[in-house]
């Protein structure tokens, strides 16, 4: 589920400094995962899934190192705030790069012989030993499957190719409900489990998709970089997805505006400061297709094998770990707006919500993200 990233810059009343803006993402299957190319099947369609762009005021007495690539199928972007610990740009370019290939070459289902990929390729009931990290992500959606009622799926992949967002191509024609119980019957957490560092599948055609949120553990992960050379200020964004810390070199805070769910470009719904926080935002208003007049999202409810139809256009999700906010955003864009309040409430999350009221939009707020609100 990458999501292409975007970087402008533009003027905002009532801010005299010049602004960075970057268009940001999240969704619950937002695109598809670890993709090895920025394109998903068709220029036509691959467009953002879920979006959100930060502000961060420039000043040219602000001391930064600013990086940008690609990586996942979209792009990323890193301004760090530098110390004595720290190595040149290219240095620490240079390992970023190298850490994000690794991720997707252990979780991308876009790469044949990635672990993921090779996991998945298993023609009987067996197992495969992977990388640590690659079971930590597993297990975090195995967990985030109980906490959300069953609306984060990493086994949903089969679902997920069949409406046409993984790497099989779109389909030719609406699935039939023949179709959506034979793909149904194709996935089960119960049918995934963990001995050490090996994967084992008890169902043949178990197919585990971590794109809702392998894109956040790749943020998180260029973060514990920046981490381990005492970076004081940070802000990482992959493909939309984000980890922020501390201040920028001026001792200024680092603000981020979330994007008001439209499809006629860019317009800012709100502003925050999340402080030392990671973030993610899913929507259902970029990543979809038109088929036999019918509007399909690529957002799919993994109890009932459908896209969803709700009011719920976007979810954000602040947290200490972005592959957690990540996945809860994909699962409260399952869940609607009451629902994912409630949940929220439960797990004591910081959350935004807007709703598509008629021709506007309604913002919901948890408590515990109000504070954020600037």
């Amino acid at each position: 589920m990458w999501s292409k990233a975007l970087i402008c810059n533009f003027c905002i009343k009532g801010h005299p400094k010049e602004l960075l803006v970057t268009m940001f993402k999240t969704l619950a299957l937002k695109t598809p995962v670890l993709k090895t190319s920025v394109l998903k099947h068709s220029v036509s369609w691959l467009v953002l899934v879920g979006l959100a762009f930060f502000i961060s005021a420039c000043s040219k007495q602000d001391e930064v190192i600013s990086l940008a690539g690609s990586t996942m199928g979209t792009t990323y972007h890193i301004k760090v705030v530098p110390n004595e610990q720290m190595p040149t740009a290219q240095l620490l370019q240079a390992e970023i790069d190298l850490a994000l290939e690794l991720v997707n070459n252990q979780m991308s289902t876009y790469r044949p012989n990635s672990e993921l990929s090779r996991f998945n390729q298993l023609p009987l009931e067996q197992s495969v030993e992977v990388s640590p990290d690659t079971i930590k992500v597993v297990k975090e959606g195995m967990r985030l499957y109980n906490v959300t009622d069953k609306a984060l799926d990493i086994t949903l992949g089969p679902l997920v190719n069949l409406w046409g967002f993984g790497p099989d191509k779109r389909p030719t024609k609406v699935p039939t409900q023949a179709d959506i119980d034979a793909a149904k019957a194709k996935t089960g957490i119960s049918e995934l489990s963990i001995e050490g560092n090996r994967l084992s599948k008890h169902n043949a055609h178990l197919y585990v998709d971590l794109s809702s949120i392998a894109k956040g553990f790749g943020v998180d992960k260029v973060a514990s970089i920046l981490d381990k050379y005492h970076a004081t200020g940070y802000l990482v964004e992959i493909g939309g997805e984000l980890s922020i810390k501390g201040t920028k070199g001026d001792g200024s805070s680092w603000r981020v505006a979330i994007e008001k769910p439209t499809d006629e470009g860019m317009a800012v719904q709100q502003v925050i400061e999340p402080g030392t926080m990671a973030m993610a935002t899913s929507g259902d208003y970029r990543n979809y297709y038109e088929e036999e007049g019918q509007r399909f999202t690529h957002i799919i409810d993994p109890r009932t094998g459908l896209p969803i139809n709700h009011k719920l256009a976007s979810v954000t999700v602040l947290h200490k770990e972005c592959m957690t906010a990540d996945g809860f955003a994909t699962a409260m864009m399952v869940l609607g707006t009451e629902a994912s309040l409630e949940l929220a409430k439960k797990e004591h999350l910081a959350i935004m919500l807007i709703e598509k009221q008629g021709e506007g939009f309604k913002v919901y707020y948890s408590d515990a993200f109000k504070p954020f609100l600037k």
